[in-house]
């Protein structure tokens, strides 16, 4: 039987079955709710706030250029993983992980950084199990245990398609908590992506709308605005917002304003919002 020391980094194709989340998994159940879109900023700040992550964005990415185009990626990205069956996740993870071997640079310190750096590539892919759990418990229907556990050993089955190691992840849910903290409390800093992103956030250019759309996005950019703080805020613990140079705390100026968007949303949407409401996203990546 192969072991973690011979299994290949990126699994045969005769694999990626086993790997993709399939209609009735956790996964497939709640990473589509559209609510969980309202953790986007959550997740790309917990990524940027990692060195070699946060540089690689600041000098690689096209986020401030085209944050929507950025956006629209991602979420082809996520969905593809999810919805669009094995051999379409299999390709896209080989596709992902060929993309990052160009990003390299130097940090501020002038430390060297690689992309493809274990720690680094496995904290993003980690976060956004983070988003989804947390969009669920501000927003929708709180995981219970098991059900974070079931989506946790999805997640990291998901992760071998993007050649993401076994051990580079924890085994299950509470160990996820401690590395979860102990990545707060060690590695995180706010780096310079941090404070790009909180702009972005928090003064969103208009996407490319019809006239007769304009007024939609009036309406709805406050969803972005107040530093990110919806979005940040949603459980991102003390001490990283310590660490951000943050005078308050989780709760500060706008805890009211989430609580009563928290309550709107799950008045307004409710368990219709549990289908996979984002997996047409079209094929843009690339």
């Amino acid at each position: 039987m192969a072991t973690s020391q011979t299994t290949p980094l990126m699994p045969p194709a005769s694999e990626w079955r086993s790997l993709t989340p399939h209609e009735g998994t956790i996964t497939w159940r709640r990473a589509g709710d559209v609510r969980v879109l309202l953790a986007a900023g959550y997740a790309l700040l917990l990524q940027v706030s990692h060195p070699t992550v946060g540089a690689g964005v600041s000098q690689h990415s096209s986020f401030q250029s085209d944050p929507w185009g950025r956006l629209l990626r991602t979420l082809d990205y996520s969905c593809t993983m999810v919805y669009a069956g094995p051999a379409a996740a299999g390709e896209m993870g080989a596709r992902i992980r060929s993309f990052h071997k160009q990003i390299s640079g130097v940090t501020p310190d002038g430390t060297r950084y690689h992309a493809l750096e274990p720690d680094a590539y496995a904290w993003v892919h980690a976060t956004l199990a983070a988003g989804i759990v947390a969009a669920h418990e501000r927003f929708g229907r709180s995981f219970s245990e098991a059900q974070r556990e079931q989506l946790w050993a999805e997640w990291r089955a998901v992760g071998r398609l993007l050649g993401i190691r076994e051990r580079d992840l924890p085994p299950d849910w509470p160990s996820f908590r401690i590395y979860f903290q102990e990545m707060v409390d060690g590695t995180l800093r706010r780096t310079a992506a941090v404070d790009e992103v909180l702009n972005a956030l928090a003064r969103p250019s208009p996407p490319a709308l019809a006239p007769y759309q304009r007024p939609m996005w009036r309406a709805t950019r406050v969803l972005f605005g107040d530093d990110g703080a919806l979005f940040f805020g949603i459980q991102t613990p003390h001490e990283h917002r310590d660490k951000r140079g943050d005078d308050c705390d989780a709760g500060c100026g706008v805890a009211v304003s989430r609580d009563e968007l928290s309550r709107a949303i799950r008045k307004t949407v409710g368990r219709r919002a549990q289908r996979p409401a984002v997996r047409g996203m079209p094929r843009v990546y690339g």
